[in-house]
């Protein structure tokens, strides 16, 4: 998925690419409004992360340009913890979530992920790919109708993948999704996980290949 940042804090617009991109999304970075509305005129994207206070035309003036042209990419509006009015007058023009600074880059990846189903017709989502049926409304996942015993963390590891079919995760990213912040984890933890999963979708359509030295990434099985 491609997705434009627009925040002109620095520190925050990095954190936050480099959030997504270690999820294996391809992410631009706009510092302020006007060069936001260059890469909006100019590019497409399938998520907008919109920050309220910009240098230049601010975030309501470019919501309100998106909107007007008829276009309905996602957008997710960051602001402060204060703005209540704000908030509600970004959701009135058209944004389609909110998340209060500071936040916690888990809760972002979240929301993105939660807009970029919605957004593809998939939030009740059942995912077939080939023999393999991955359904996270009842969680149960199956290959050629044989129930799969995933356990959470299996589970949450497999969906990951899924949401992002050949894009590299890395082990860094995989950690983050993975393990509670104050979860103690061990050097080789995201490997057994993987080696474990992988023996449990042994004859499924979908294999988890190594990247050496980055990390893992998710691709179809090609049929003999």
């Amino acid at each position: 998925m491609r997705i434009l940042v627009i925040e002109d804090a620095e520190d925050l617009a990095d954190a936050v690419v480099d959030s997504l991109r270690g999820l294996g999304h391809a992410v631009d970075w706009a510092a302020d409004g006007h060069q936001a509305e260059d890469l909006l005129r100019t590019e497409t994207y399938q998520l907008v992360i919109l920050d309220v206070m910009l240098p230049g035309p601010d975030g309501q003036a470019l919501l309100g340009q998106l909107r007007r042209r008829g276009n309905r990419t996602p957008v997710l509006v960051t602001t402060a913890r204060s703005q209540i009015d704000t908030k509600i007058h970004m959701l009135d023009l058209g944004a389609d979530d909110y998340i209060v600074k500071p936040f916690d880059l888990r809760e972002l990846e979240a929301r993105c992920r939660a807009l970029l189903r919605r957004s593809h017709g998939m939030a009740s989502s059942e995912t077939v790919i080939g023999n393999l049926a991955f359904d996270t409304a009842r969680r149960t996942v199956s290959i050629d109708g044989r129930p799969l015993d995933l356990s959470a963390r299996e589970f949450r590891l497999l969906e990951l993948f899924l949401g992002n079919m050949g894009r590299v995760l890395t082990r860094t990213a995989l950690i983050d999704q993975l393990f509670d912040l104050e979860q103690a984890v061990t050097p080789n933890a995201v490997e057994m996980s993987v080696s474990r999963l992988r023996r449990k979708l042994e004859g499924a359509s979908v294999v988890i290949r190594t990247v050496h030295g980055v990390g893992y990434v998710g691709e179809k099985q090609n049929a003999e």
